[in-house]
């Protein structure tokens, strides 16, 4: 059935406190106001309380279970795949809510593959995932988190699509609306910028970009360009020249990002960036293809090293200068709390569990998911003190 919600991987556990109900009844009022009717509201509450009580896989079936009447499979069906309530308003003050409660550090923008059997579900394509060395057949989706050093919270999705998706009649039959158009990750991570920009009354705070295969240093001028703070992970080979005005001494060519790290050793210092000293490197760099006449002011590769010699071999472009290294090395640990908590909770109430054609319908589950995932986080904020 088109709309089907199945779960094909993930712990599918329920993630329940004794006030999952009466809370999600006091977060409704807030986040669900711009839906205009009051039934689209009181169906919003019961979906995410479905997916935060019911235990095992978040079926369709199972979600339904916080709904009444024996039509409840089909009023699910409906309310998620073709209703008319939009999903973006509800993002926006969900962000607002969550920063105001949680007081993150930064956003981080990620990405995540769920794989899938076949070719139906919205998105599905076959996606290369460099860490695996072999693509990968599932769908290719894109998160916005504010996150904290202790917990982060999922506000803002984009679904990867190639142009298969744009074309008719499958266009049509997944409900893809005229304004969407195939797009690269780049496109992906641009448009989660402007929408975590346009939520309004959401301070400017630094943007985390840990995304591979991306244009590192596009995005880098991408988010300068819009007053910004940031911090893009690049890739070892990313070709870069150091900054002449910093650094007239060593030439003007370009090379790997990851052997300019290796021969400057004499740019790393110690730092302690709060979970114990490590060796660390700001280096003023420029991108390809830019004149020299421009510079590269503001423009720092950051490299970390234990004591020990170990690395995780993540390099960042960032705009900080090396003097608030200590800082940007705290942002570069925020895609792990990431990673983590969407194992430890998205997953349990079923961010990956949307296998239906639909894509408005995608959307309006992974929006509820995601209040269903700030929801279960909530404890948390006492436990922090925040």
């Amino acid at each position: 059935m088109d709309g089907e919600l199945s779960q094909s991987t993930g712990t599918g556990g329920a993630l329940t406190h004794p006030s999952a109900h009466q809370f999600c009844g006091e977060f409704a009022s807030l986040l669900f106001a711009s839906l205009r009717r009051r039934e689209q509201r009181h169906k919003a509450r019961q979906y995410v309380c479905g997916l935060l009580v019911e235990p095992g896989r978040k079926t369709l079936r199972n979600v339904a279970a916080q709904f009444e009447g024996a039509g409840a499979r089909q009023s699910v069906h409906h309310f998620i795949t073709a209703s008319s309530w939009e999903w973006m308003p509800v993002r926006h003050a969900l962000a607002r809510s969550v920063h105001e409660a949680f007081d993150p550090l930064a956003w981080v923008i990620s990405p995540t593959m769920i794989p899938r059997a076949g070719s139906r579900t919205i998105g599905v394509d076959e996606h290369y995932m460099p860490q695996l060395g072999h693509a990968v057949n599932g769908q290719r989706a894109v998160g916005a988190w504010l996150s904290s050093g202790r917990c982060a919270l999922p506000v803002g999705w984009r679904l990867l699509l190639s142009d298969r998706w744009m074309r008719e009649p499958l266009r049509q039959r997944a409900g893809i609306p005229a304004g969407a158009a195939a797009g690269t990750l780049d496109d992906c991570v641009r448009g989660l910028v402007a929408d975590a920009v346009e939520a309004g009354g959401v301070p400017r705070v630094p943007v985390v970009v840990d995304a591979e295969l991306a244009d590192a240093v596009g995005l880098a001028r991408h988010l300068a360009s819009r007053g910004l703070s940031f911090l893009v992970r690049v890739d070892p080979a990313e070709q870069l020249r150091l900054d002449p005005v910093e650094l007239p001494m060593y030439g003007g060519r370009e090379r790997p990002a990851g052997e300019l790290v290796k021969a400057l050793t004499r740019l790393r210092w110690a730092v302690n960036p709060g979970d114990g000293p490590t060796l660390a490197a700001a280096i003023p760099v420029v991108g390809p293809r830019v004149p020299p006449s421009t510079g590269g002011a503001g423009l720092f590769l950051v490299s970390e090293r234990t004591r020990y010699g170990r690395s995780d071999g993540r390099l960042w472009l960032t705009d900080s200068p090396p003097a608030a290294l200590a800082s940007v090395l705290a942002l570069t640990r925020l895609p792990d709390v990431v990673q983590r908590d969407f194992g430890t909770i998205s997953e349990s109430v079923g961010m990956r569990d949307f296998a239906g054609r639909s894509f408005p319908g995608w959307h309006r589950h992974v929006t509820l998911a995601s209040v269903a995932h700030c929801i279960a986080a909530w404890p948390m904020r006492a436990a922090v003190g925040v």
